[in-house]
This record gives C-alpha cells, sequence and structure tokens, in this order.
C-alpha cells in the first residue's frame, strides 16, 4: 500500500469516527457566532424596556430586592447583568451547584440556575427563567460537550476536535494535485449540466475543504484550548516567549466598619457608571462570605479595555482595580482574546460572518465525505453483485 493510501485510510477511518461530533460542533458554532444578535432579536421582549418621561432608574439595591423576594431566602442572588443602555433590562441570577450530583447529563450538576428579567425604571419582574434549558444555553452546552457533564463531554469534544485537526492536514495531502490539469481542478467547480451529483459532492469535499481549511484550522486549535489544559498551557507559554505566566495573588477583602450612607452596592454601581462610561455592559458578583467583596467585571465591544474591580460590601469604597490589558502578559492577552477570535467577533460583524460560513463548512466535510465514501463502497458491491449474476446468467462451459 502506497503512503498517500494509508494516508488515505487515516482519513477516512479518522473521519467516520468523529464525524457526528464535528458536524454537531458546527451547527452549533454558526447558531453561537450570532448568539449575541440572535438574542437581542428574539428575547426582544423581555431584553428591552420602554424608556418613560422620567428616565432616573431606581437603585440598584432597590432591583436586587426584588429579585431576592421574588427567588425566595433559600436561594440567593450571586450574580447580576447590567447593560450600559438606557432601555437595557437588568438580570438578576442565581446558580446553585448539585452538591450530589447522578447522571451524565449538564443538568444534573445543577441545582438551580434562575434569572430574572427587571424593569430599571418600576422595578417589574418581566421573566423569570430556568436557564439551564434556555435555547441559547443548551446550544452552548452542546458545543462545549454534547449535553453531557464535563468530565464526560469535554474529553470527547477535544478528542473529536484533535481528530478532525488531524483530518484537515491529512486532507490537504491527499488533496495536493500531481500536475496543474489536476491543480484547475481541485481548485475550481467546473459544473455543466451533465455533472453528476456525485461530482459535485466531491467537489463540495475537495474544494470547499481545501479553501475554508486553514482558517477552520485556526478556530479549531482555539477551541483546543478549552478542551485540553496541556494545550492551553503551551500557547500561553509560547506566547509568553518559553515562560509561564506567574500569578500574582492579591488578597482584598471587606473589613465590617460604619454603614455607608448609601447601600454599598449602590456606590459600586455609580462608581461604574461614572467612571466606565462607554462600557457595554457590568457584570457584578455579590459577596458569599463576610471578607467577601463586591467584584465588578466591566466588559466592552473591544476587550483590550475590560477591567475587575473590588468594592467593600460594606462601604462600597473601591479596594482594587485589576486586569488591565497593559499589566496582562502576551499570554494573558492571547487567552483573553481566545473567544472572540473563535467565534469571530475579534473582527465585528464581518468577523461572525466568516466564522458562521467556517463552522458551516465544517459541518459539512463529514457529511461530503460519508456520501463520497457510501458512494465507493456502494457502488463496489453493486458492480460485484452485477459480475456474480452475470456470471450465473452466462456461465463458463468446461469439459
Amino acid at each position: 500500500m502506497t503512503p498517500k493510501k494509508i494516508i488515505g485510510q487515516i482519513h477516512l477511518w479518522l473521519g467516520l469516527a468523529s464525524g457526528l461530533v464535528v458536524f454537531i460542533l458546527g451547527i452549533t458554532g454558526c447558531i453561537w457566532a450570532f448568539e449575541e444578535e440572535l438574542k437581542a432579536w428574539v428575547y426582544a421582549d423581555k431584553l428591552k424596556v420602554k424608556i418613560p418621561a422620567d428616565s432616573n432608574a431606581l437603585p440598584l439595591s432597590q432591583h436586587l430586592e426584588t429579585a431576592q423576594n421574588v427567588f425566595g431566602k433559600d436561594i440567593r442572588v450571586d450574580r447580576m447583568h447590567l447593560p450600559n443602555r438606557k432601555e437595557g433590562t437588568l438580570i438578576f441570577r442565581n446558580y446553585t451547584p448539585n452538591k450530589n450530583p447522578t447522571g451524565i447529563w449538564y443538568w444534573n450538576d445543577t441545582q438551580h440556575n434562575l434569572w430574572a428579567y427587571i424593569n430599571p425604571y418600576t422595578s417589574e419582574v418581566i421573566d423569570i427563567e430556568n436557564y439551564t434549558f434556555e435555547f441559547f444555553r443548551v446550544v452552548l452546552a452542546l458545543h462545549w460537550s454534547l449535553l453531557l457533564k464535563n468530565e464526560i463531554g469535554q474529553p470527547i469534544v477535544g478528542t473529536a476536535t484533535l481528530i478532525f485537526i488531524v483530518m484537515l492536514l491529512t486532507g490537504l495531502i491527499l488533496w495536493w494535485p500531481r500536475n496543474k490539469k489536476a491543480l484547475r481542478m481541485n481548485t475550481w467547480f467546473r459544473w455543466k449540466s451533465t455533472t453528476k451529483w456525485k461530482r459535485k459532492n466531491y467537489d463540495l469535499h475537495n474544494i470547499v475543504g481545501f479553501y475554508s481549511m486553514f482558517l477552520v484550522l485556526f478556530i479549531a486549535l482555539t477551541g483546543l484550548m478549552w478542551a485540553f489544559s496541556w494545550f492551553n498551557i503551551g500557547v500561553e507559554w509560547i506566547a509568553n516567549g518559553g515562560e509561564r505566566t506567574k500569578k500574582n495573588r492579591i488578597e482584598v477583602v471587606s473589613t465590617p466598619g460604619p454603614v455607608a450612607s448609601s447601600h454599598p452596592l449602590d456606590i459600586a454601581y455609580h462608581h461604574l457608571k461614572k467612571h466606565y462610561v462607554e462600557a457595554e455592559i457590568y457584570y457584578i458578583n455579590l459577596p458569599q462570605e463576610a471578607t467577601g467583596t463586591i467584584g465588578a467585571y466591566v466588559a466592552y465591544k473591544n476587550r483590550t479595555k475590560n477591567v475587575y474591580l473590588q468594592f467593600d460590601q460594606y462601604s462600597g469604597k473601591l479596594l482594587h482595580t485589576g486586569g488591565k490589558w497593559e499589566d496582562k502578559t502576551n499570554g494573558e492577552k492571547v487567552k483573553a482574546l481566545q473567544y472572540d477570535i473563535h467565534i469571530g467577533a475579534i473582527g465585528g460583524l464581518v468577523g461572525k460572518t466568516i466564522a458562521f460560513f467556517l463552522s458551516f463548512f465544517a459541518a459539512s466535510l463529514p457529511i461530503t465525505g460519508f456520501l463520497i465514501w457510501y458512494g465507493r463502497t456502494f457502488k463496489k458491491r453493486k458492480s460485484k453483485a452485477v459480475q456474480k449474476q452475470a456470471v450465473g446468467l452466462n456461465p463458463t462451459k468446461t469439459s
């Protein structure tokens, strides 16, 4: 068997082994590329409110009390999503893991995952949602772990992605043309009205695979950073010029003291609104312990501007500001941009559109590849059956 045939067999059997997972990752990747835009359209009724004539929003602490009353005393609000838009709905959430999980599915690890959508001007509860089964959350769970628990699904997804990368490289070897005529055939569609669907399917696999390969490979590699810690560490090590990032932990704690004149949460939120005017959204984590702090993550469209702040839970005083872009190592910068690179958001709407089509092409490769294999296998079996039938009808005479 020649080296190219051996590579062909590797390409075939690895494709059959990983095809279904790659298809799922590709389709869910298509959806997730426009998750933000789709949510704004599908959930417009609960993500946007009418701005009243008196557009002064009520204190954040009042909305927290409203959400807490809705959740009940046993389910504590632990995080807030606060869009920096006048028409944006405030989201209060609770995530409580299951302490004694059973089963293999991702929802078996969750006890509560509630989201409350609240009008910032009236404190009216617009909707309460079990986010575990929200459509886009399910899409993400499919993409992340095939709806399985992380310890089960992540290795499967990571291994399938690794196999897919090998498939792309072996596919390039198989695609490589022998001469100029083959090069023309392998780089452009030359369909006619008489072109059969098998040839069209082959071209879709061969030509689309070639043109999308390098960018799809890049997306797959960024995905591996989540799937395998060794790969993540390796990328960080390379980006840092052969060094690991040294973690300089800063211990920041809240100290009980005189009661603030306003609610500490309102003081912290006012600081965010005043000093980070152009931010897209503020994420606030509430303290879980007596010495814990109010943590705030300020997110921009441009992730290089994102910062993390900590406030005293008793006074609302700013204690620490971290996560600034200029303070990050090259490895940390790569990690910070990893998500935007993976979904194409680093290139704005154009980048997301490219990522959408690349995910679609990636999802199509297992299908077109399977049809090529099935067509060839079926053709061989059919040919053998015809030959046997012909021999039966016209047996060779022997003396």
